[in-house]
């Protein structure tokens, strides 16, 4: 394998499927297929889950239903349900989870300890964090770049609907260039929607290399921790 631990970040959004929200079984069953397949390479996996699919505390904010800080929080209660329902898929296809947040839920989680973490990773379990950062006024993406800079992984690995980086977006855009690698500065220069310049800034200063694919294409997990060209690769 090409990397022995990655920290795969999917959004809230990816469980919807072609639902308008909620989150739907079918998609679950295909993201545990994918992880299950690569566990069984051998591959740690570490998963930080966003909750657009349920609420998102910026949206909120903006449309007056609360303040931006209870917004956010609400917004890490809706992970920590996303990270609940990966956790169950993910132990029906026969892999061993472990649940940690960065908010204390000890009826449904660990609390998030470092070296707990890395312990899980090491025995071959799954770990799933929620409750981002547990902080306001950051984004699951961060979490992300966090996590991965904290357990030591070889890569981020952002799972979305598209097979890379673009120019601008595909979905919108016909003549959009994608790349097959980029460089963090050339994310700034262009202003490349990748993630949020937290997590960006994050990522670079810890040399921590990111990869954007589609996650929703059969085995393309698998076959990024090959080694394989899949997706587009964030470099220094």
């Amino acid at each position: 394998m090409k990397y022995k631990r990655v920290l795969l970040k999917l959004s809230g959004e990816s469980l919807m499927g072609n639902q308008q929200f909620g989150i739907d079984p079918a998609m679950l069953e295909q993201y545990a297929s994918e992880v299950k397949e690569a566990v069984d390479m051998g591959v740690q996996v570490a998963i930080v889950i966003g909750g657009g699919n349920i609420f998102r505390g910026l949206k909120g904010a903006q449309g007056g239903v609360v303040d931006r800080a209870t917004g956010d929080y609400m917004g890490m209660l809706a992970t920590m349900i996303n990270a609940m329902a990966l956790q169950g898929a993910f132990e029906r296809f026969g892999m061993v989870t472990r649940l940690l947040s960065a908010i204390k839920m000890e009826q449904i989680s660990e609390p998030f300890i470092r070296r707990r973490a890395m312990r899980h990773l090491e025995k071959g379990r799954v770990v799933i964090f929620g409750a981002g950062t547990g902080n306001p006024y950051f984004t699951t993406d961060t979490a992300a770049s966090l996590r991965a800079v904290e357990i030591e992984a070889d890569v981020v690995i952002k799972g979305t609907r598209v097979d890379g980086i673009y120019s601008a977006d595909p979905e919108k855009d016909p003549l959009a260039t994608r790349y097959d690698e980029i460089t963090f500065r050339e994310v700034y220069a262009m202003g490349l929607e990748v993630m949020d310049l937290t997590a960006i800034t994050l990522c670079q200063e810890n040399k921590k290399p990111i990869i954007v694919f589609d996650m929703n294409k059969p085995r393309n997990f698998a076959r990024l921790m090959q080694g394989e060209k899949v997706g587009t690769l964030v470099r220094e």
